[in-house]
């Protein structure tokens, strides 16, 4: 590290010439997390817990699952006394390691400021009415203002607005938006879409863009005390709900500025047990040359995600954790509302002169579908959950979708 004021060098001896050698670690460093990650996991292991190969923050130890996010844990297990004994071991010395200092905060009720309330049907709510409430005041919105029913206007996609007028506002665009977008990732998938294009322009948001981010929170005030609402159904597997809006930003007259708007969206959510545990909405990172090609993208894209949780359920199970599922084989199914060219490539693979140019990236899980680990069904786009996810949405397909996948 470099040279610290009040640390005195020998006479002639230059600061800028020499640094300090670290001999343990220090807060703040550049590899601090990882430190403290290998430091943490030694201490587990040796207490018994097998860290998991598909997910580094995950632990195992007989039917007990400890997840972690930096210093935060979450212990998990079909006795409490297992949960309490292991605490007990956490804070003794085992092994020639430490023992590390634990908060027992006893049954999850707020976790990384996301509020969880079980009740008594056994359904269990994640909200985050005090992020809503903080965003609100940012904005300096009043109780009477008007709410909106939709997070984005059904008529009109974000452009960049080159010649619009200049922000004006008293807030910061940025922070409201990391405020939104970490909402947005944890606990309300509704506002993906509209999130993901307000993001687009913060570098240069113009006062259009300030609308959006308005129309976004007065939705939100409309609802401020929702979330995400999980029941879960033992009959449901693992599902991937996956939708593209083709070109969907396309404007003649700012695609000179902002060619990225050739781009096409791609949006999926992915359900557990009938409960969400991953969404997205993003632009893909290539120009798809039509329909069929962007949704095969965003299948692919898609299954990135879903593959590692198939090996997270499927090393769980190896590890005597009740997992809950229909079948003996962790499987997927995957719904997807273009029937024609998209599913047929994704189940028989054939090079022709409107696919061979598909990077082999996008290809790589079609041996998937080959072994029957995934199914591509085909779904009507009226019951496509991920449409919220790619384009704006008149009220009553909204609702139902968000109905669909967050319960209300």
């Amino acid at each position: 590290m470099e040279i610290p004021r009040g640390f005195k060098l020998p006479a002639g001896k230059n600061a800028k010439d020499y640094a300090l050698k670290l001999r343990r670690n220090l807060y703040g460093s550049r590899q601090a997390s990882r430190v403290w990650s290998q430091y943490l996991a030694k201490g587990l292991i040796a207490r018994g817990f097998v860290q998991s190969k598909i997910d580094e923050c995950v632990f195992y130890r007989g039917k007990l699952i400890l997840m972690v996010y930096v210093d935060d844990c979450i212990l998990m297990s079909p006795d409490n006394q297992d949960i309490n004994d292991v605490i007990k071991l956490l804070q003794e010395t085992v092994k020639g390691t430490r023992p590390f200092d634990v908060t027992d905060e006893g049954d999850i009720s707020d976790y990384l400021g996301v509020k969880v309330t079980r009740l008594d049907d056994g359904t269990i709510t994640l909200t985050q009415l005090h992020l809503i409430d903080q965003i609100i005041e940012d904005l300096g919105l009043k109780e009477n203002t008007k709410t909106k029913d939709l997070p984005a206007l059904t008529s009109k996609v974000l452009n960049k607005d080159v010649n619009g007028k200049p922000f004006n506002e008293k807030w910061n665009y940025r922070s409201v938006v990391g405020k939104l977008n970490f909402l947005e990732k944890s606990t309300r998938p509704d506002l993906a879409y509209s999130v993901h294009q307000c993001s687009r322009f913060s570098i240069d948001p113009k006062e259009s863009h300030a609308q959006a981010i308005k129309h976004i929170v007065r939705y939100l005030m409309a609802n401020r005390d929702k979330g995400i609402i999980l029941k879960p159904d033992p009959e449901m597997g693992l599902e991937d709900w996956v939708d593209t809006d083709f070109c969907g930003a396309w404007d003649r007259q700012y695609a000179m500025e902002d060619p990225i708007t050739a781009r096409s969206r791609s949006g999926y959510a992915i359900r557990y047990c009938g409960c969400p545990i991953t969404w997205r909405s993003k632009l893909q990172t290539e120009v798809a040359l039509s329909t069929m090609e962007a949704e095969y993208v965003a299948l692919s894209q898609s299954l990135r995600e879903v593959l590692p949780i198939m090996r997270l359920l499927e090393e769980a199970k190896a590890a005597n954790i009740d997992v809950i599922h229909v079948k003996p084989i962790i499987r997927c199914t995957v719904f997807e509302d273009n029937s024609g060219g998209a599913m047929e490539l994704a189940n028989v693979p054939k090079m022709r002169a409107r696919t061979k140019h598909i990077n082999s990236k996008y290809h790589r899980f079609c041996d998937f579908v080959i072994r029957k680990i995934v199914s591509v069904l085909a779904c009507d786009t009226t019951d496509q959950i991920g449409h919220n996810f790619t384009k704006p949405t008149v009220k009553s397909l909204f609702v139902k979708h968000r109905k669909s996948l967050m319960g209300w």
